[in-house]
């Protein structure tokens, strides 16, 4: 059941997983906390404003999409994807060669 104070249109599931913000001059560790089909809930590892849109990796699912970021609370923020999702694996389109070499750094295979 939907709380009251919970404004999505679609059901959120869970996700604990590692995720990277990525923006010029910016790679900043996350936990993707739940995820809709259309948003994403994150747990940054440091209080830092953020921009409008950002790049999301998702670390286990070794993808990356654009994003809105739509509200901050503390060390949480809410974005909204922009784009669907690209895999970081094998070539990959020049406007994620950024998050490519991201989640290389970060670890990712």
């Amino acid at each position: 059941m939907t709380r009251p104070e919970d404004r999505r249109l679609e059901p959120r599931s869970a996700a604990k997983a590692r995720g990277l913000v990525v923006t010029p001059g910016l790679e900043l560790p996350c936990l993707i906390v739940d995820q809709s089909n259309s948003g994403v809930r994150l747990r940054l590892d440091r209080n830092l404003a953020l921009p409008a849109r950002i790049l999301l990796i998702d670390m286990v699912q070794a993808s990356a999409a654009e994003a809105e970021v739509v509200w901050r609370k503390g060390q949480e923020a809410g974005v909204k994807r922009t784009g669907a999702a690209a895999s970081l694996r094998g070539l990959v389109p020049s406007r994620l060669a950024a998050a490519r070499a991201a989640f290389l750094r970060a670890g990712g295979r």
